[in-house]
Formats: C-alpha cells, structure tokens, sequence
C-alpha cells in the first residue's frame, strides 16, 4: 500500500503516529519514504499556471503551433497545458526527478523558473515570472 500524508500540524502528526501504530501492530513490518521540505506554495501554483497562459498566448499570437509528435502533421494551438507539460515539466523534471509540479519545494520553484526563462529569452520569448503585483 503506498499512500502519501503531510504532516503539518500536530494533530496530523498525532493521527500519523496512531496510523503507523495500527499498521505495525496488524503487518509488523513498515517501509516508511519520509520527505521534509515545503511544497510549492498556493501563490506559486497560481502563478505556474498564469505563467503558463501567458506563455502559449504568446505564442499563439506569433502563430507558433505545438506539433504533436504522435501524428505526423498535427499541429496544435498552445494551451497553458501543453506549455506546463512539454515545457516547464520537462526542465522540472531534469532539474528535482518530480514529474509532478506538486512535488518540488518551494526552493525549486525559482530555479526552474531560471531555466526556462533563460532558454525562452534566448528565442525571444522571456517573460517575467508572476507575482501578486503582476
């Protein structure tokens, strides 16, 4: 059984302990994976995908296309989707082994921000990462 908990309250800690108890007094034998460190945070999530948005807008507007590798010929219009997946997922992935944007902490955030940045800029693309005031 895989199943993943945050911990940030002690009550959750509390309730994981009990947890953990009732597991190993019914198997005895727990394999725990423990990781520390915050996740994004809910201003980051909501700026991942406003930067997102506004990436394929402007590509929209230059008329790039996504060509989908899976049909030769299929080309797509940009969505904040495509761009999160096949862009900012790709850096993120080489960068922290996440798959997920969920995973990274909040300290990874800005870095892959910078390497995405610095590519799109190089093909004339930068745009500034947003923030409450953007």
């Amino acid at each position: 059984m895989k199943q993943e908990t945050i911990i940030n309250t002690e009550k959750a800690l509390y309730d994981y302990i009990e947890l953990l108890r009732s597991n190993f007094d019914e198997h005895k034998y727990l394999r725990v994976d423990m990781k520390t460190g915050k996740q994004r945070t809910g201003l980051q999530n909501r700026s991942l995908h406003l930067y997102c948005g506004q990436l394929a807008g402007m590509f929209n507007n230059d008329g790039l296309t996504f060509t989908a590798f899976f049909k030769e010929g299929f080309e797509l219009s940009w969505t904040p989707e495509i761009v999160k997946d096949n862009i900012w997922r790709t850096v993120q992935l080489a960068m922290t082994g996440e798959d997920s944007t969920t995973k990274p902490k909040t300290s990874d955030y800005p870095k892959i921000y910078e390497v995405v940045n610095r590519k799109l800029a190089s093909l004339g693309y930068g745009l500034e990462w947003p923030n409450k005031d953007r």
